[in-house]
């Protein structure tokens, strides 16, 4: 009998031992669960999964996405990276967990450039930051201010329509592509600093340097630098990025310096002449950035002291951001749209019948061109000017049900969203309509709609959004009314009938197209009666 109660409180404690332990595996693997990284394919020491990625990066992780899953962990050398595809991991990144995800991550060529610290686009989510974004929303690029420079804006499309227009006449080739930057750059030369970036002698080759600068800071900044991710390699410049990115600088600081000294010396004497009280014109003239910053780093009672760094670089980063994002976009859409002809047939009636053919299109007619705005939406779904939106997380974070842990890089890949079958209908097909018709006519790229997120969202939005999409419907709306379009193949030879242009990609920081866009411009009418002289 006491054997068998022995037994009995034996098997007893087991069966509770382990009904806990059972328990405690459970506790466990929930905890676990909770703690665990998203799904993440097999990597390599050191290297981690840099093995897997194409040049062009968004491209590998749609494709890696795709197999994965849609919220995937990536460990590039010593890098941390969690890519996320879809809108509702968009919004719990950008939105829900926002000011987690507020701030970017440097890179070699990015600290050296950009004056380290006094960076704007790359500077972490603080006073500084708040007080930039606040100067460039109600003053560099407030309404006010932009409505001042509508005036050199017109002129600046006017003398481009023109120039295509006599090529036109001529029958010669254009290099649509570099035509487009030269018209985004002089555009934003002259608001900012009043110097032309392009067809000007008289500023000392100035324009000219400035507009080979960013174009050289734009493609660095795209490109892949091995010291920034394998640790081996952080001491060491393997493939010359710092020899470059430092060359870059110190031509930029030389350029922007005498810019800078320039105009305060031009200011100088125009408080004299206000002493003095004599009367000057140019007093009256629009004040452009550089001025405006000017103004703010003199005014000893600011919330925020700028030092002559943050002008330059603040400078640096309204170069880059409006150079190449607003060029390749227009670029974007004419191909699209010369591949379409249906689609340019209905934007010229829509042009057509808003000027009356009686006018060059205008800033004005914007409200009244929903077709070009539909275009312009249908392209950056396919071709956003920036693919994908990369923050890094300043303190732990769960999203989706996964640990990210802190100063992980997450990836918002919304160049992969705009192709993807199970949010858009027929992806591949470039349908304006989608936005006009149906649900598609609520979605807007202000940021709200995280399907579509052209300029970003949130805080750290694009703040140059207003500028973008005052030129944009102005630009596409030009060249759809005053011009068709003979297209040349990435060979040289003109693309026969019903034939279209590739459309291929390179690598960059604003996925530019693989091949120049040339042709020769067909006049669909006369607009010297409509340009200014």
């Amino acid at each position: 009998m006491s054997h068998q109660f022995i037994l009995f409180s034996f098997i007893l404690f087991l069966s509770a031992f382990f009904l806990k332990l059972l328990y405690s595996s459970k506790r466990n693997n929930k905890s676990q669960n909770q703690s665990r990284h998203p799904p993440s394919p097999p990597g390599l020491p050191i290297i981690g999964h840099l093995h897997l990625l194409q040049p062009i990066i968004h491209q590998s992780f749609r494709d890696l996405s795709q197999r994965y899953g849609p919220l995937l962990f990536l460990k590039l050398g010593y890098a941390r990276f969690v890519v996320a595809s879809t809108p509702s991991l968009a919004k719990e990144i950008l939105k829900i967990n926002e000011l987690t995800y507020s701030s970017r991550k440097m890179s070699t060529a990015i600290n050296l450039v950009t004056y380290d610290n006094a960076t704007f686009a790359f500077a972490p989510y603080d006073t500084y930051w708040k007080f930039i974004k606040k100067l460039s929303t109600t003053e560099l690029l407030g309404n006010r201010t932009l409505g001042h420079f509508l005036p050199l804006r017109t002129s600046e499309i006017h003398e481009f329509i023109q120039n295509l227009t006599h090529k036109s006449e001529a029958r010669e080739k254009v290099d649509l592509t570099e035509e487009l930057l030269k018209l985004s750059n002089n555009i934003i030369s002259k608001m900012m600093l009043s110097i032309k970036s392009s067809g000007s002698d008289d500023d000392d080759g100035q324009s000219e340097e400035a507009r080979a600068l960013v174009r050289e800071v734009t493609q660095i900044f795209g490109e892949f630098n091995v010291s920034d991710f394998i640790g081996v390699f952080k001491n060491f410049d393997v493939q010359g990025f710092k020899k470059r990115a430092m060359n870059i600088h110190k031509r930029y600081d030389a350029l922007l310096e005498k810019i800078i000294s320039d105009r305060e010396e031009l200011r100088k004497k125009q408080k004299a002449t206000e002493i003095e009280g004599v009367e000057d014109d140019d007093n009256e003239k629009v004040k452009d950035f550089l001025d405006i910053l000017l103004d703010v780093s003199e005014d000893e009672d600011c919330e925020v002291q700028l030092t002559r760094n943050n002008i330059k670089s603040l400078i640096l980063d309204y170069f880059t951001a409006a150079t190449d994002t607003t060029a390749i976009s227009v670029e974007w859409a004419i191909a699209e749209v010369f591949n379409n002809p249906r689609v340019m047939k209905r934007a010229q009636e829509e042009v057509d019948r808003v000027t009356g053919k009686q006018r060059l299109v205008c800033e004005a007619d914007s409200p009244n061109l929903p077709y070009i705005h539909a275009i312009i939406k249908e392209t950056m779904r396919l071709h956003p000017p920036i693919t994908m939106i990369m923050r890094k997380g300043i303190e732990d974070c769960m999203v989706n049900g996964y640990m990210i842990p802190k100063g992980t890089v997450t990836c918002v890949n919304i160049w992969a969203m705009g192709r993807d079958p199970s949010i858009w209908e027929n992806p591949m097909e470039f349908k304006p309509e989608r936005f006009i018709e149906g649900e598609g006519s609520t979605i807007d790229i202000k940021g709200h709609h995280y399907e579509l997120l052209p300029f970003g969202t949130g805080r750290r939005g694009c703040p140059g959004m207003p500028l973008a999409m005052r030129e944009l419907p102005t630009i596409i709306g030009a060249l759809a009314q005053c011009f068709e379009f003979n297209m040349f193949d990435s060979k040289g030879r003109i693309l026969e009938q019903g034939k279209t242009i590739d459309m291929d990609e390179r690598p960059g920081l604003t996925a530019p197209r693989a091949n120049p866009l040339v042709c020769i411009p067909v006049a669909r009418l006369n607009p010297t009666p409509f340009l200014l002289k």
